[in-house]
């Protein structure tokens, strides 16, 4: 079996804000990792995993599992004690995948409790921090991992040093490693407190360049053709960027952040409004990485606006939806505005070259040059069809022309329109989001972690104990207790100690939060009213959808008007998907309510087979009014496709958008057909003046 060759990082093509934001944090490690954003097959995986065999080699103490520096030995190190300037062994730095279905316990390492207790013996197996310690950590997919583990994790990154405490056993060692998180944006977004943690944050996407398309198509032929040839024909430019790194690490504890560069780097990050002073920190960590990787010992103003660019775009949003990204407008006028005026000080200031503040030698201000192309990643990112980045929809009044009267107000004409004809309206901006109340599957589950519905978890309060069948991990220390009361004397048990068996041992049960599927089925017809009403129904739901973003949950949306039902949206973890189609969704023509209902019905059974333990929550926005053509009862329809989804046992909630002094009550009924909770549009939030307006 040929062994993998891992791609030349040289070897990559284009990419330079990703390989950029790499080298950075491969000089300066405190600069606090990246975070790489992109759509499906733009060699994400691929540059990251080439990273690591381009970073100097590290000096470990021999045998020991946690990477020690033989020249700075960790005092607290499980293997330790370790004799300062004692023996040493070198290897080459690590890469270390975090799998997206690791468990804690595999994350920061595991305690045996058994033999704690049983024998009084501290043993400690080491998780995969331990394993990053000096190196890299990679996580793919970082937006699909716990949160829990992502904040475990960048807790590590932040203090280098992992901590494990279980029932009165404490371990703790050095994890300094390098952190790198990949992800696609359209399989949903980090939480903002998430993404602020990462030091740095770069877009990517495929080249649109048809030569530079053809580049990567021709590399990587040749590296799957011939793996070992290809490796050598890249080792002189590996090794000159290894050289490279070195050189800079070397370098970064003589370089220089002057006041002037410190006053454009704090300016840059008021200009922006970014909260609290990470940014501020991160962004000039990032700029002496920068002028060390250029060969400088002075901080300019070139690295200071090559680190904001790097450092801010991701830390703007302020809610779910909003898109990354920087205004250049914006940086230019920080950096000029806390540029000193030449007049008022003859002489440079400290940092800044005699040219306000440009590079004062030939060494390159970015990363590789664009000439050392990159491959797609043909294993972990191939694929097609990605939907770009969208921007969240924006709070507006839904419509600038208020209602003119009472015409305004009524639902359109559906009945005078041919069969399968819907008479479609522009469509309409949602109002301002609320705080959306929270909506439960009933009962327990057993799915992954989150924080709608209760569920069996590995995080929460305590609700029982069962006798284990592995390895304790969770112990209930009183019912363990209990269990070896009765057992002391024959035991023989003389003193104060408690004798444990095996059999003594106790694993607690926790309960917790689980995330959940939300399918929403959403009524588009002309029944729902005027615009002003459909623009307050928008905003409802991009509340629930804010809300679902907040609990971890995946999404979905089912529309009907007209002669049908659509998915608009497959299930997915990408909410900000499903705030951008219901932005842009039209409305009109007849309620086809049992279409949307069957359609719901088929996509939950198709994710009950991919996606057994989440369970779903059906959420029907609608006002209950089915219509279609003439001489069918689309209510008994409606009614006999509810029944469905009620036997499969689905937890479902109608939402009445039902407007008018007179209610027919017609959601209420279809969500007792539901077998579900049925609630009025007021009662979702605080919305009720803006519904009262439009009703």
């Amino acid at each position: 079996m040929r062994t993998p060759v891992v791609y030349p990082f040289s070897a990559v093509v284009g990419m330079d804000d990703m390989r950029l934001a790499l080298l950075l944090n491969a000089v300066s490690p405190a600069v606090g990792g990246v975070l790489v954003r992109g759509e499906k097959g733009t060699a994400k995986s691929t540059a990251v995993r080439a990273l690591a065999a381009v970073l100097p080699p590290v000096d470990v103490v021999p045998g020991c599992r946690f990477g020690c520096d033989p020249a700075v030995p960790d005092p607290a190190c499980p293997d330790g004690p370790h004799p300062a300037d004692g023996p040493a062994a070198q290897r080459p730095a690590r890469l270390v995948e975090l799998p997206v279905g690791a468990s804690e316990d595999r994350l920061v390492g595991s305690l045996d409790i058994e033999r704690a207790l049983t024998e009084g013996v501290k043993s400690f197996e080491p998780g995969l921090l331990a394993a990053a310690h000096r190196g890299v950590l990679y996580v793919d997919e970082v937006n699909l991992l716990h949160d829990h583990l992502v904040d475990l994790l960048l807790d590590a990154a932040a203090l280098g040093r992992a901590y494990v405490e279980r029932e009165g056993v404490s371990v703790q060692h050095a994890a300094r490693f390098l952190l790198v998180g990949t992800m696609n944006p359209e399989e949903g977004e980090l939480r903002p407190q998430l993404l602020d943690r990462f030091g740095l944050t770069v877009e990517v996407a495929a080249p649109r360049d048809a030569g530079l398309r053809a580049e990567v198509v021709r590399r990587r032929f040749a590296a799957d053709a011939d793996p070992t040839g290809f490796e050598a024909r890249w080792a002189a430019e590996e090794r000159s960027l290894a050289d490279r790194i070195a050189a800079a690490r070397d370098l970064l504890p003589s370089v220089v952040l002057g006041d002037a560069a410190l006053a454009q780097v704090t300016a840059v990050c008021a200009a922006f409004g970014v909260d609290g002073l990470r940014a501020d920190i991160v962004t000039a960590r990032a700029a002496i990485a920068h002028a060390a990787w250029s060969g400088r010992t002075d901080v300019t103003e070139d690295d200071v606006r090559v680190a904001a660019r790097l450092a801010l775009p991701h830390r703007r949003r302020r809610n779910p939806f909003d898109a990354p990204g920087l205004d250049e407008d914006t940086l230019e006028q920080a950096l000029d505005d806390a540029r000193p005026d030449p007049d008022d000080d003859p002489t440079p200031p400290e940092g800044r070259g005699p040219e306000d503040g440009a590079p004062t030698d030939d060494s390159p201000a970015d990363g590789p040059s664009a000439d050392s192309p990159s491959a797609d990643d043909s294993s972990s990112d191939d694929g097609e069809g990605a939907l770009p980045p969208r921007s969240g929809p924006q709070s507006g009044d839904g419509d600038p022309s208020p209602p003119t009267g009472k015409g305004d107000e009524q639902p359109d004409g559906d009945e005078e329109q041919p069969a399968g004809v819907a008479p479609e309206r522009p469509a309409v901006a949602p109002d301002a989001a609320f705080r959306a109340r929270r909506l439960e599957v009933p009962g327990i589950g057993a799915g992954v972690a989150g924080r709608r519905s209760k569920a069996r978890s590995e995080r929460g309060r305590v609700v029982g104990s069962t006798r284990p069948t592995g390895t304790v991990t969770r112990l209930h220390l009183v019912d363990t207790v209990v269990a070896a009361a009765p057992h002391q004397r024959e035991r023989g048990r003389t003193g104060p100690g408690l004798r444990l068996a095996r059999t003594d041992l106790r694993q607690a049960e926790l309960e917790g939060r689980e995330g959940n599927l939300v399918l929403f089925v959403l009524d588009a017809s002309g029944s729902m009213g005027s615009r002003t009403r459909v623009a307050a129904v928008k905003g409802a739901v991009l509340s629930l959808l804010t809300d679902a973003y907040q609990r971890r949950d995946k999404v979905g949306l089912v529309t009907f008007r007209g002669a049908g039902a659509e998915l608009a949206l497959p299930p997915t973890w990408s909410v900000e998907a499903a705030a951008a189609r219901l932005t842009d969704l039209p409305t009109g023509g007849r309620s086809p309510i049992a279409a949307g209902l069957l359609r719901a019905h088929e996509t939950l059974r198709v994710e009950r087979v991919r996606d057994p333990r989440r369970r779903p929550l059906l959420v029907v926005v609608t006002d209950g009014r089915a219509t279609g053509e003439r001489g069918t009862d689309h209510l008994a329809h409606a009614h006999r496709a509810a029944g469905l989804l009620h036997a499969a046992g689905t937890a479902s909630v109608v939402v009445d958008c039902e407007s008018g002094y007179v209610k027919l009550g017609l959601a209420h009924t279809l969500g007792m057909h539901l077998g579900g909770q049925t609630l009025r549009l007021e009662e979702l939030g605080d919305l009720v003046q803006n519904v009262k307006a439009a009703a």
